[in-house]
C-alpha cells in the first residue's frame, strides 16, 4: 500500500514536471513568434491580448499533455516520454498554424496581438481559439 502511495507520488511529480517545462516551453515559444516581451506585456503593461494569446497557449499545452498521460501505456519512463513527444508535436503545430493564420489575414497578426492601443483585438480571440483548436486536434489523435 505504501509503496503503491510512493510510485504513484513519483509518478505526479515526474507527469507534473514534463507538464510545467512544456508550458513554459510554450510560452518560450509565444514569446518568439510575437514581437516585444510577452513577460513585460502581460505583467508590466498589462495588456489583455497578450495575456489571452499567452493563456491559450498555456491551456492547449496543458489539453495535449493530459491527454498523452490519460492515452498513455507502458511503464513510467515511456509514457513520460510519450507526453514529452506528443507535448513537442503539439506546440509545434500550434507554432505553425500561428503563422498559417498570420500569412492568411491582414497586417502582422503578432504586432495585433501586442497592441493595446485599440483595447481587445478580435484577431486575439481567433488566435486563442486556434491555439486550443490545435490543441484538441493533436489531443484526439492521441486517442
Amino acid at each position: 500500500m505504501l509503496a503503491d502511495l510512493a510510485r504513484d507520488g513519483g509518478a505526479a511529480l515526474a507527469y507534473s514536471a514534463v507538464g510545467i517545462a512544456l508550458i513554459a516551453l510554450g510560452f518560450v515559444l509565444v514569446d518568439v513568434i510575437t514581437p516585444g516581451n510577452l513577460r513585460q506585456q502581460i505583467w508590466v503593461d498589462r495588456n489583455p491580448n497578450a495575456a489571452l494569446l499567452a493563456a491559450s497557449n498555456v491551456l492547449g499545452v496543458g489539453i495535449i499533455v493530459a491527454m498523452a498521460i490519460w492515452t498513455s501505456e507502458g511503464g513510467i519512463g515511456r509514457a513520460l516520454a510519450a507526453s514529452v513527444v506528443y507535448g513537442l508535436i503539439g506546440l509545434a503545430v500550434m507554432a505553425v498554424a500561428f503563422v498559417l493564420l498570420d500569412l492568411l489575414t491582414p497586417g502582422k497578426l503578432g504586432e495585433l496581438l501586442i497592441d493595446d492601443s485599440t483595447g481587445r483585438n478580435p484577431a486575439v480571440w481567433v488566435s486563442a481559439a486556434l491555439h486550443i483548436a490545435v490543441a484538441l486536434v493533436v489531443a484526439a489523435g492521441l486517442s
